[in-house]
Protein backbone atom coordinates (compact mmCIF):
# COMPACT_ATOMS: atom_id res chain seq x y z
CA UNK A 1 0.00 0.00 0.00
CA UNK A 2 1.43 3.70 -0.76
CA UNK A 3 -0.06 5.42 1.37
CA UNK A 4 0.22 4.92 5.23
CA UNK A 5 -3.09 3.96 7.07
CA UNK A 6 -1.61 3.25 9.98
CA UNK A 7 1.14 3.81 11.78
CA UNK A 8 3.28 0.79 12.04
CA UNK A 9 4.15 1.67 15.83
CA UNK A 10 0.48 1.42 16.31
CA UNK A 11 -0.09 -1.92 14.54
CA UNK A 12 2.67 -3.62 16.16
CA UNK A 13 0.94 -3.19 19.69
CA UNK A 14 -2.59 -3.89 18.20
CA UNK A 15 -4.28 -7.11 19.21
CA UNK A 16 -7.58 -8.77 18.42
CA UNK A 17 -9.52 -7.96 21.00
CA UNK A 18 -11.19 -12.39 20.61
CA UNK A 19 -8.50 -13.96 20.67
CA UNK A 20 -5.68 -12.20 21.84
CA UNK A 21 -3.87 -12.46 18.32
CA UNK A 22 -2.22 -10.36 15.80
CA UNK A 23 -3.51 -8.19 13.50
CA UNK A 24 -2.60 -7.19 9.99
CA UNK A 25 -3.45 -4.11 7.78
CA UNK A 26 -5.81 -5.66 4.66
CA UNK A 27 -7.84 -3.44 2.10
CA UNK A 28 -11.13 -5.44 1.96
CA UNK A 29 -13.26 -3.18 -0.31
CA UNK A 30 -11.86 -0.66 -2.43
CA UNK A 31 -10.06 2.01 -0.68
CA UNK A 32 -11.59 0.51 2.70
CA UNK A 33 -9.07 -0.80 4.84
CA UNK A 34 -9.39 -2.87 8.23
CA UNK A 35 -7.16 -5.05 10.56
CA UNK A 36 -7.67 -8.86 10.13
CA UNK A 37 -7.00 -11.07 12.85
CA UNK A 38 -4.74 -13.97 11.88
CA UNK A 39 -6.12 -16.26 13.61
CA UNK A 40 -10.06 -16.23 13.79
CA UNK A 41 -10.52 -14.10 10.96
CA UNK A 42 -12.09 -10.98 12.42
CA UNK A 43 -11.90 -7.60 10.51
CA UNK A 44 -11.89 -4.32 12.45
CA UNK A 45 -12.55 -1.36 10.57
CA UNK A 46 -10.19 1.35 10.15
CA UNK A 47 -12.69 4.44 10.26
CA UNK A 48 -11.03 8.58 9.84
CA UNK A 49 -7.71 6.86 10.46
CA UNK A 50 -8.95 5.26 13.69
CA UNK A 51 -8.87 1.22 14.40
CA UNK A 52 -12.60 0.35 15.58
CA UNK A 53 -11.74 -2.79 17.93
CA UNK A 54 -14.71 -3.49 19.06
CA UNK A 55 -16.19 -7.24 18.47
CA UNK A 56 -19.72 -5.79 18.19
CA UNK A 57 -18.27 -3.93 14.61
CA UNK A 58 -16.31 -6.55 13.57
CA UNK A 59 -16.84 -7.69 9.58
CA UNK A 60 -17.14 -10.95 8.47
CA UNK A 61 -14.54 -10.94 4.79
CA UNK A 62 -14.38 -13.57 2.88
CA UNK A 63 -11.33 -13.69 0.79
Amino acid sequence: MDKEIISQDLLAILACPVCKKDVELIEYKKEEYGLKCAACGKVYPIRDGIPVMLVDEALTVVS
